[in-house]
């Protein structure tokens, strides 16, 4: 098995998820260890589920995989960064508070989803990509992925919470440019760079 491949296609795949992690510490109030671990754990789970669906659908769901893909991580991250963008003008407004104590968990599933779809594709590709063949090499596989997003998120939470107390009046609106643009991003990469 190609290790420097597989963990090459982990960070990759764990830099949206890794974004997506710092906005959510900067617009939180408490970024303690237990929400950096709720955060990182299912981003990771979701990085390292989604290939696995990927490989069980194989070749003949490529083609539908690939034709909607972009389209969910658009319309999601864009929906959410909507949403902060809005709550950021009503608190500028005085009529809400600006951080957030938790996150809600429809938002979180919509993030983890939206940010772990391009796993999903990889899926289909990532046996021989990294020469993961066999059934246990594809477990070992998306372990290191979601170990390594794991990781990636966790840090980013507490490098949000820094950036969030430097900008605390402008991390919201900040934050929902990033997630719109990520959505932007993933759904122009797809539609004319693969």
């Amino acid at each position: 098995m190609d290790y420097s491949s597989l963990i090459g296609i982990a960070v990759g795949l764990s830099m949206d998820a890794f974004a997506v992690s710092i906005t959510n510490g900067a617009v939180t109030r408490n970024a303690k260890p237990a929400f950096a671990i709720k955060l990182a754990a299912t981003f990771g789970i979701f990085q390292a589920v989604m290939p696995i669906i990927g490989w069980l659908v194989g070749k003949a769901g490529e083609n539908m995989i690939n034709a909607v893909d972009h389209w969910i991580a658009l319309i999601l991250l864009s929906f959410i960064g909507i949403q902060m963008l809005r709550e950021a003008h009503s608190c500028q407004q005085g009529s809400v508070d600006c951080l957030q104590d938790d996150i809600p968990l429809k938002t979180l599933l919509s993030l983890a989803v939206a940010t772990s779809i391009d796993a999903l594709a990889t899926g289909i590709l990532l046996p021989s990509a990294v020469g993961a063949s066999a059934p246990h090499l594809m477990v070992l596989s998306v372990c290191i992925i979601g170990i390594i997003t794991f990781c990636f998120c966790y840090i980013g939470v507490y490098i949000g919470k820094k950036f969030g107390s430097l900008f605390s009046s402008k991390a919201e609106i900040i934050g929902g440019l990033v997630l719109i643009a990520m959505g932007i991003k993933i759904f122009v990469e797809h539609m004319w760079f693969s």
